[in-house]
């Protein structure tokens, strides 16, 4: 089967999805490299996987670099941009394990943002899509003991950040069902048992809703009673819909069957430790209905 660009550009969106967390700056890395690779000598690319995959490796290098600088002047905490993406299973086949919901995770890439582009970049390639140090060090044009120095830094920093217990998938989703009813029905004492001491709340809305938080809220009581209390601001005739976003449980908010916000935990030890809500409708493109 002859190779083209389209064959590789789902795994080209990808690879860019994880390194910079927006689907939409995603799909214009993906389409950037199509116009540099249309420009290209044909006969000089030896390996068009390779080929397309370092351009644009360095193009979102060079975007996450631009972003960062950006996300200083965003109004309150910044969240990756979820996507709708079904549960997958774990595999051994390097092109396949690019969908596993380790990987897209949201809470893998909030810790991937601690992460300098360029230790995201050896990280994601060796980690999660399989290259050899030789390969990266080509790929990113630095030395192979370079990147492998990188690597080490950066798994030992998400290693150190990831939960020590985690839970089962069916935890999971038990406790994200239980949070949404005990702020629903106001049950504190239920709520209060469901969250970690230490939990925290982002709501990432771009400051284009006036009731979300500008800080993250810290800590269970502070977090039981900001839940319970933003339901008030909800639209009377939301609707509550459990589903998949980036590979695990997740609750949408919709209204007139427009997603109008996601909201996601994070699980250690049978609690709840972290609250992610992204509600910011230019973020939320990619998990709206297909109808929409």
């Amino acid at each position: 089967m002859e190779e083209t660009f389209e064959s590789y550009r789902r795994y080209l969106f990808a690879i860019a999805y994880r390194m910079l967390g927006s689907a939409m700056d995603a799909e214009d890395m993906v389409q950037e490299t199509y116009v540099r690779y249309s420009a290209a000598p044909k006969e000089t690319i030896r390996s068009l996987k390779a080929y397309l995959a370092t351009i644009l490796t360095r193009l979102c290098i060079d975007q996450l670099e631009l972003a960062r600088r950006k996300r200083e002047l965003y109004v309150g905490p910044w969240l990756p941009e979820p996507i709708l993406a079904a549960e997958t299973t774990e595999t051994g086949d390097p092109e396949q394990r690019v969908y596993t919901e380790e990987s897209i995770s949201l809470a893998f890439l909030v810790l991937l943002e601690q992460l300098q582009p360029f230790e995201r970049a050896v990280f994601l390639l060796r980690e999660v899509f399989a290259y050899e140090f030789a390969e990266i060090a080509a790929m990113l044009g630095k030395r192979e003991a370079a990147c492998r120095r990188s690597f080490s830094r950066a798994k030992q920093h998400l290693l150190a950040h990831r939960p020590r217990f985690p839970a089962s998938r069916e935890t999971h989703r038990q406790l994200l069902s239980s949070y949404i009813q005990a702020v629903e029905t106001g049950e504190m004492k239920t709520l209060m048992s469901l969250l970690a001491e230490d939990v925290t709340l982002w709501a990432d809305a771009g400051g284009k809703l006036k009731q979300a938080a500008l800080r993250p809220i810290i800590g269970r009581d502070a977090v039981a009673h900001f839940s319970v209390g933003t339901q008030r601001f909800l639209p009377k005739d939301h609707q509550v819909k459990m589903t998949a976003v980036n590979g695990q449980p997740a609750v949408l908010i919709l209204v007139d069957g427009v997603v109008f916000s996601v909201l996601m935990i994070e699980v250690e030890a049978e609690q709840i430790r972290a609250i992610h809500v992204m509600a910011n409708p230019d973020k939320l493109i990619h998990v709206q209905p297909a109808e929409q």
